[in-house]
């Protein structure tokens, strides 16, 4: 039997290899391609840990993933085959940080970056966590710092953010001029590249207020487009926008030129000068590798887990972006050989981190107390806990009912062997290290305090406020907003709260200056700000009931606030 196409079939590989080559042979002798490895919402998560994703194939996975000595591993093989690769984040790097970084004012994770040679990246939101002074220091370096009890006490002199915060869009408003540089320019195989970078708008809605005092935060695409005539007079015409902001989509992290993405970042990219190719974006925590009009926008999920490595192919002659495409990549453990330095360092700050973190604080009644719940939105374990150690601690200065917000409150609340809980586990639910205020509310203010839960849907991305032992209420989704309390329904201690009659409340400063969306905490009287921190508070809640042996903790909400409907 004859096998026409078999027998052919060498002669077919040689003529498509001879075609290869001629398209190879085609592209010009001028074009060169730029690689670019980003990483954004880091959080100091130096130390990997559980990742669960689906791939574009539809697998499900879940791996120890990230990790800070994985990334450098990563970024030495891909340096190996590209030594310009060009290292960028899109913001919040820092802040919202495990203990392990926390603890040490993030100077660890900052150390780390330096190490990884990273050029430069957008503030984030979490990067104003301690304000604005803590931020220039943390990017000049120096021990002045609004927190002396974590500057410097890991070495006793931090030198400083090898690499440039940017942020077009954040201005002084006493001196009107930028807070930051706006722009980076890196060169790469002779090419000019120009990074702008840009933090979300609405960054004064979930900071603290007093520590970004004086700053003025705007549009973001049209800060980037400003930035552009200043580029371009220093031949740069090679530009890539760094945006503190984010959307969602239903496709797979690794899915190429996904069509679906949604949310604010989708608005701002065709706002963006259509020069502008390539968007790096965060805040949202998702991986995407999408297309918004022709541009590639891409995020790199969070922790560590992913990184994105982009390809621009620029026509050196005509200074032009020819094409671009990228990939996510996950940070799987032991994939490349490890680099030798930032082993030496991360053992460095383990060492020393567990020194301190290892300490005991408590007994606890249950293994795990849980931040999640069926509905994230709703009340928690953790968090009727932490509201009831604030309350503890407030109770000295009058306080009757404690409010948290959950975003305060970053992890579940795990234990060793025993239900033993040490520092690092408190750490680890309690970063941000906010000191406690009490103040004054009226039965009236507390109703409307709790209806702001709702404005524009703010209690799915925020999530309900947390309360104290004794405090109830319900509330029924089907009523319009302002509207959402069950009439008579807010109690204290089984009565119902009179519009009339003041109430000594305890929240921590952040929300006590109204952030997350609560304003009607800023309107608080005869205020008292303590100098307790929400992690010492609660430390101190869990001992003493570990030594009036009732350990504290439960692994299911206390059901003080209910939903009708």
């Amino acid at each position: 039997m004859n096998h026409p196409f078999k027998s052919s079939a060498p002669a077919l590989v040689l003529a498509l290899a001879a075609l290869l080559a001629g398209c190879a042979s085609q592209r010009p002798a001028t074009v060169v391609d730029i690689n670019i490895a980003t990483l954004n919402d880091f959080h100091g998560n130096i130390l990997p840990s559980k990742f669960s994703y689906t791939n574009s194939w539809g697998f499900e996975r879940s791996e120890l993933a990230g990790g800070i000595d994985t990334i450098a591993a990563a970024l030495q093989a891909w340096r190996a085959e590209d030594r310009e690769l060009l290292l960028v984040g899109a913001g919040d790097l820092i802040g919202a940080s495990p203990a392990i970084s926390s603890m040490w004012a993030d100077e660890t994770t900052l150390g780390a970056l330096n190490l990884l040679g990273l050029q430069a990246t957008s503030v984030g939101n979490h990067e104003f966590d301690a304000g604005r002074a803590e931020l220039l220091r943390q990017q000049k370096g120096g021990c002045v710092s609004p927190r002396p009890d974590k500057a410097c006490k890991f070495e006793p002199v931090y030198p400083g953010a090898k690499f440039q915060y940017l942020a077009a869009n954040v201005v002084d408003m006493v001196t009107n001029k930028p807070f930051l540089p706006a722009y980076s320019v890196q060169e790469a195989h002779g090419v000019k590249v120009g990074f702008i970078g840009a933090v979300l708008k609405d960054t004064a809605q979930v900071v603290l207020a007093s520590g970004i005092a004086g700053l003025q935060f705007g549009d973001e695409a049209q800060a980037i487009n400003r930035a552009l005539p200043e580029l371009r007079a220093q031949g740069v015409n090679v530009f890539v926008a760094l945006i503190h902001q984010g959307g969602r989509t239903t496709d797979a992290l690794d899915q190429p030129d996904c069509p679906n993405l949604k949310g604010e970042i989708v608005d701002l990219v065709k706002r963006l000068d259509p020069a502008i190719k390539v968007v790096i974006s965060g805040h949202s925590h998702k991986g995407y590798l999408c297309r918004v009009d022709g541009r590639l926008v891409t995020q790199a999920e969070t922790a560590g887990h992913v990184m994105s490595r982009i390809r621009l192919s620029v026509d050196t002659a005509s200074n032009t972006v020819l094409e671009t495409s990228a990939r996510n990549v996950v940070m799987k453990q032991d994939q490349y050989p490890a680099d030798p330095a930032m082993a030496a360092y991360m053992a460095s700050v383990r060492q020393r981190s567990d020194e301190v973190l290892g300490k005991p604080v408590a007994r606890l009644a249950v293994a795990k107390v849980a931040r999640a719940t069926g509905d994230d939105s709703s009340e928690s374990a953790i968090g009727d806990l932490v509201a009831d150690s604030m309350l503890a601690a407030g109770k000295p200065f009058g306080a009757q009912i404690a409010f948290m917000n959950r975003g305060g409150l970053r992890q579940d609340l795990l234990t060793s062997q025993g239900n033993n809980a040490t520092l690092a586990h408190l750490h680890a639910v309690l970063p941000f290290g906010n000191t406690l205020d009490v103040m004054n509310l009226t039965g009236a203010q507390i109703r409307a305090l709790l209806e702001e839960q709702w404005l524009q849907g703010r209690s799915v991305s925020r999530g309900l406020l947390q309360v104290s032992d004794g405090f109830t209420y319900q509330w029924d989704a089907s009523q319009p907003e302002g509207q959402r309390l069950v009439p008579g329904s807010v109690l204290l201690h089984g009565v119902r709260i009179e519009d009339g009659a003041s109430y000594r409340v305890v929240t921590n400063h952040f929300l006590a200056e109204g952030g997350d969306y609560f304003p009607t905490f800023a309107r608080g009287a005869s205020r008292a700000p303590t100098p307790i921190r929400d992690i010492d508070a609660l430390a101190a809640y869990l001992a003493q009931r570990d030594r009036d042996g009732k350990p504290a903790g439960s692994e299911q909400q206390a059901g003080r606030i209910q939903r009708i409907k």
